[in-house]
């Protein structure tokens, strides 16, 4: 079986993706609700990445 190289952004885009598949498919009822509402937490899930990668950064200085 083929490996997978990801780098670290790769792996949390992946799981961002994944979880909020999941979260959208668990917690909603209607086919809508659950598009927008995973769509909504992997937009969290991106933004706090990149707000915690800034964070990193800037505490690294």
């Amino acid at each position: 079986m083929p490996r997978m190289a990801l780098s670290h952004f790769e792996a949390s885009l992946l799981f961002a993706l994944l979880a909020s598949v999941v979260l959208g498919i668990v917690t909603k009822r209607s086919d809508r609700e659950r598009l927008l509402y995973g769509a909504y937490c992997f937009g969290c899930f991106v933004a706090s990445l990149f707000g915690l990668g800034w964070l990193m950064y800037l505490g690294h200085r």
